[in-house]
């Protein structure tokens, strides 16, 4: 992909006015800003009443997009996905796997001490072979005075409670 930006001469300069990028990548402007649309690590620097700039990174994509539409006939979303293959790093698979593994037993052997002594804590004897739950034990029941029962009086189809009051006789 270097060899496209080698074919057009990007001048050495760090950013762009679009109509320049236009120019280089000879793209008309419409064109330009769907690719930002599509995009969007395609980076524009843009603020509140200023122009679209582009840095150098940003021209050497827009070719790079446009070889990959024109030249070798890709959509847009497959030039999306080219360009986060190209641009995902490689790691080494098998050093990974073993860095992982390795950790993983680590933990995993921290995890197990930890449990182990949880259920240490939590068996009376200290021998984790008898350990079983069980349900707590049940308390005797409280005796609970009820409340006085209220009575339910129909006045025009709706229930009106009526509490039983003591009487206050008035002299």
């Amino acid at each position: 992909m270097s060899d496209i930006s080698a074919q057009v001469d990007i001048p050495n300069r760090a950013l762009f006015k679009a109509a320049e990028v236009c120019e280089l990548a000879k793209v008309q402007p419409y064109v330009l800003r769907s690719w930002e649309a599509e995009f969007p690590d395609l980076g524009v620097a843009k603020s509140a009443g200023s122009r679209r700039i582009y840095r150098r990174a940003d021209v050497e994509q827009v070719l790079r997009i446009k070889h990959l539409l024109l030249v070798e006939g890709l959509t847009l979303a497959g030039a999306r996905r080219r360009l986060d293959e190209q641009t995902a790093p490689v790691a080494d698979a098998p050093v990974l796997d073993e860095l992982i593994a390795r950790n993983a037993r680590e933990r995993l052997t921290a995890v197990k001490r930890g449990l182990q002594s949880i259920l240490e804590l939590l068996t009376p004897t200290g021998d984790a072979a008898e350990f079983r739950l069980a349900p707590p034990a049940s308390r005797p029941k409280s005796r609970v005075r009820a409340l006085p029962a209220a009575r339910v009086k129909r006045s025009r189809g709706k229930p009106v409670v009526v509490r039983r009051e003591s009487k206050v006789r008035s002299r």
